[in-house]
């Protein structure tokens, strides 16, 4: 019988380098997926030139007052035009050789990684390159027209590594043929892949989009904001067990968008409320192997925000381990410690 037990909870954000985005909606894309609407989803609709995006982008990274991280987000940067792709990394290298930017990223298919794409990268100043993968299943791949298979996504993604560029994986719960059991095994896959971070996106039902269509239909329906918690709380305790920082747990606010959403699991604090899931999710698992009762557990500190969800409705799951509020307490370490 064991006197504790240690195991991580995830950590504190750190406040790295400010990121300054470079949204470009559609750019780049072979065609537009079912569930998509970047447009909305990054605040720029309509068509913008890469010049004046460019210059925005820019003046934005000269007002910060310490050197920061661009990232290219939105579209398919590795298959824009030629000239646009250039525009941005020698922007990029510009700003980097003047200490502006200490670090980039971009977002990009695993199927437009042909040729000299990802030296190109490292060539023009990118650290990192986010794949959005959205599932490994092939069947669900194909329910969402994806245009690739499983094959396809594992090579990109080891592609990415071999390159000697960092690596990120973006999956898709809840996208048409992606259950929960198929989007957790997706995070299994993921993880065996040792990716430097992770990003969780919930599929939305924006309108104007084929899902919306689909939706209408009665052939796709969205995950409830309960299963959607569950789930991915189970995700996310898989992660900090393998050490990899999933940087996103749901699509971040905008207006135009929230307006857009007609159905999914849209909560305001989806995020917190997916990390308290998780939290006891591995504090039930450590409480199973402790082979008694828990006397008390040691918290690190950050936790404190989202111990008990959505208007403490995790109170009860808490006192059900025998940990009611006398029995936690907080500490500055990384980990978790049942006794």
């Amino acid at each position: 019988m064991a006197d504790s037990i240690s195991f991580p909870v995830g950590a504190r954000s750190r406040q790295a380098a400010r990121i300054v985005p470079v949204f470009l909606p559609f750019r780049g894309c072979p065609c537009r997926c079912v569930y998509c609407a970047q447009d909305k989803q990054t605040g720029a609709e309509g068509a913008r030139g890469i010049t004046r995006t460019l210059r925005g982008a820019a003046a934005a990274v000269e007002s910060q007052p310490h050197p920061c991280e661009l990232a290219f987000y939105g579209g398919t940067f590795t298959a824009m035009p030629g000239n646009d792709r250039r525009a941005c990394l020698d922007l990029l290298l510009s700003l980097r050789e003047k200490g502006l930017v200490s670090a980039a990223r971009c977002s990009t298919r695993p199927d437009a990684l042909g040729g000299s794409a990802l030296s190109e990268l490292r060539s023009g100043g990118i650290d990192l390159v986010e794949l959005g993968i959205q599932s490994f299943s092939s069947a669900a791949l194909s329910a969402s027209r994806r245009g690739y298979d499983r094959r396809t996504a594992l090579e990109g993604c080891r592609a990415v590594q071999e390159s000697g560029l960092g690596l990120g994986i973006q999956l898709l719960p809840g996208m048409p043929g992606c259950g929960p059991e198929i989007f957790l095994e997706d995070v299994r896959t993921a993880l065996a892949l040792h990716p430097d971070c992770m990003r969780f996106y919930p599929c939305l039902v924006p309108e104007g989009t084929v899902l919306a269509g689909w939706l209408a239909e009665g052939i796709y329906a969205p995950w409830s904001l309960e299963e959607t918690v569950s789930v991915l709380g189970r995700a996310l305790d898989l992660a900090w067990q393998a050490g990899v920082p999933v940087i996103r747990l749901s699509v971040a606010p905008e207006s135009a968008f929230d307006a857009a959403v007609l159905a999914g699991p849209r909560h305001p604090a989806l995020g917190a409320l997916i990390q308290a899931e998780a939290l006891l999710q591995a504090v039930e698992r450590a409480a199973a192997s402790l082979g008694r009762p828990p006397r008390q557990i040691i918290l690190p500190r950050f936790c404190q925000g989202f111990l008990y969800g959505d208007h403490g409705v995790l109170r009860t799951r808490w006192g059900s381990l025998g940990l009611g509020p006398g029995r936690i307490s907080y500490h500055d370490g990384g980990m978790a410690v049942l006794s």
